[in-house]
């Protein structure tokens, strides 16, 4: 079975849909998806696991591998929808320790900083300033 990557946004949070057999075959397709959108900024993402139907250990290496990139670029990553199985090799490779992982994509999404519901009409926080000292 073949591999895709598709991305789909929701707010700042860029939703990666994993789809088919995660190997060494197939590994290049999720690196580019993943470039691509750090190219643009977007580091917030969130990877949809539920249409993951294989991962070896070419596929695990190239998870850490997209994880520490999205990481050295402040970005966070985050995995949901984990079928049985994924979630066993997950626990034998000890992934679990390192990609946060949600039940459900609402509960994901509210997890990133600048996802949680808000109006679209506030404001971020304003900046903090330094304290001014009295001379």
């Amino acid at each position: 079975m073949n591999f895709s990557a598709t991305i789909r946004r929701a707010g700042d949070v860029s939703i990666i849909d994993l789809t088919g057999h995660l190997t060494s075959f197939a590994n290049g397709a999720l690196r580019e998806a993943l470039s691509s959108l750090l190219r643009q900024g977007r580091k917030e993402i969130l990877l949809n696991a539920s249409g993951l139907h294989y991962l070896d250990s070419s596929g695990v290496g190239e998870l850490v591998q997209c994880y520490l990139s999205v990481i050295k670029q402040g970005g966070e990553m985050k995995v949901v929808g984990l079928t049985d199985k994924i979630e066993e090799i997950f626990k034998i490779t000890k992934l679990y320790r390192i990609f946060p992982e949600f039940s459900d994509e609402r509960s994901a999404l509210q997890s990133f900083p600048y996802s949680r519901e808000q109006s679209r009409d506030a404001e971020p926080p304003a900046p903090k300033l330094p304290l001014a000292e009295s001379v």
